[in-house]
């Protein structure tokens, strides 16, 4: 019997990581990306034997293949996508490869803002419950790449609209959109409602055995379920009304109802600040209440949380000046959050590469709270034209050292600094990670 081939399109953490669990199904592997592959991530193609090529593409090689595995940062409109559809060859993402070789329970967690924090908080309440379960998707290792290593009973998976835009018959037990706000657009057309759909894929095959937990708040998630039918049983949360199933927050506690069953949460001791952070709270309780945690588990697990890096992360107090690294903001919604959780007058750090940004909403926290701000990017002419009439101080930069230096002249005892960029990363750093890593080392060397 001759083998299935699979090529796999891109030799990042998921494509290394399907490449991996590929082998060990029995697959002929070929592994090619058009840049050039990380020296870690070619050791490992090398030691276990599987083909590969770098900074090119031959499609002698793919067009040959029974299905592709390609990495989500290659869009469809690719014109080797596009040869390959065009040929009927199936092609998806790496979490609907790796679901057909596990039975586990699948928790999938997506949305524009929040869904690192609620996979990592989620991931934390499971493992203090005993559960064995492991974190995987767009962080950490790679969700095929534990299914090689170690099949576990549970996996939090983060999601982005580009992992489920490849997936077929992927089905997450539990699926937790935590908001829908516009980004990525240039991936879709510039339709918002394109990206919309991308997101709810997350529930299509699910079942009424099946839940979805998802933000009653937020206006456009209520709009798609009020006309699309969804049939998940549906777990909503909220911070403004009172909720019969699902969790809604009352009088400093979280409320938690599921057939029944109620438990209720104190949220005095979060250890993660502001209102949208009482949000994923509430969608990883909900995770933990259907999977029958111990209360008293959920809320020890939500006192000791230590948040993810680079998300409204206090970095270091100097001369009673607080600096945050939020650098994993890079989408207006995101930031509105960071500024909204400010309790302080702020210098705020700005800028990147814009996504077709609309910064109205910032406006009125511009005005309430930052006293300065620091447009770091190649170009700023848009963050000028919106907010330099707000402020008494604007200024550009295009090196984070310099940036950071500039703050800390400006900034007075009892104010923030907060990098929230609101936009990508990559017109002046390699990624969020690099941007968040180089605002921290500037920070510990004024």
């Amino acid at each position: 019997m001759t083998k299935r081939r699979l090529v796999i399109l891109g030799a990042g953490e998921s494509g290394v990581g399907t490449a991996l669990l590929g082998k060990q199904k029995g697959f002929e592997v070929f592994v090619s990306d058009k840049g050039k592959i990380k020296k870690e991530y070619k050791e490992v193609l090398i030691h276990n034997e599987i083909e590969w090529e770098e900074e090119q593409h031959t499609e002698s090689k793919i067009l040959n293949a029974d299905v592709v595995m390609k990495s989500p940062g290659i869009p469809d409109k690719v014109a080797l996508v596009q040869s390959l559809l065009a040929n009927n060859i199936l092609v998806i993402s790496e979490i609907e490869f790796a679901a057909q070789f596990t039975k586990a329970n699948i928790i999938g967690i997506t949305g524009s803002n929040g869904k690192t924090t609620t996979t990592m908080l989620t991931h934390h309440i499971l493992k203090n419950g005993e559960l064995n379960v492991e974190m995987g998707g767009n962080i950490g290792d790679s969700f095929a790449k534990q299914i090689a290593k170690n099949n576990s009973d549970h996996y939090v998976l983060e999601l982005s609209s580009f992992q489920l835009d490849g997936i077929i018959n992927f089905k997450p037990h539990i699926a937790i959109i935590t908001n829908i706000t516009p980004d990525h657009l240039d991936r879709y057309n510039y339709k918002f409602e394109n990206y919309i759909a991308s997101k709810f894929r997350i529930a299509m095959n699910q079942t009424k055995e099946d839940y979805l937990i998802y933000d009653a708040d937020d206006e456009v998630i209520n709009n798609y379920l009020n006309t699309h039918k969804i049939q998940s049983t549906l777990l909503p949360f909220s911070l403004t009304k009172k909720l019969e199933q699902g969790a809604y927050y009352k009088d400093k506690n979280i409320i938690i109802t599921i057939d029944n069953n109620k438990i209720i949460m104190p949220t005095t001791k979060l250890t993660l600040e502001g209102n949208h952070n009482v949000k994923n709270a509430m969608a990883a309780s909900t995770v933990a209440h259907l999977l029958k945690i111990r209360k008293h588990t959920i809320r020890e697990s939500l006192e000791n949380f230590q948040g993810a890096e680079h998300r409204l992360e206090n970095v270091l107090r100097i001369n009673k000046v607080q600096y945050i690294n939020d650098s994993k903001a890079t989408n207006v919604n995101a930031t509105y959050y960071a500024l909204e959780s400010m309790e302080a007058p702020t210098v705020w750090i700005v800028g990147g590469e814009d996504k077709g940004n609309n910064y109205k909403e910032l406006f009125p926290f511009i005005n309430e709270k930052v006293k300065a701000i620091i447009c770091l990017g190649v170009d700023n002419s848009k963050l000028y034209e919106n907010f330099g009439n707000m402020v008494d101080i604007i200024i550009e930069t295009q090196f984070m050292s310099e940036a950071v230096k500039i703050a800390y002249k400006i900034a007075e005892a009892g104010d923030n600094v907060l990098l929230s960029p609101a936009c990508a990363s990559f017109d002046l750093f390699e990624n969020y990670e690099d941007r968040g890593r180089q605002f921290k080392d500037a920070v510990r060397k004024l």
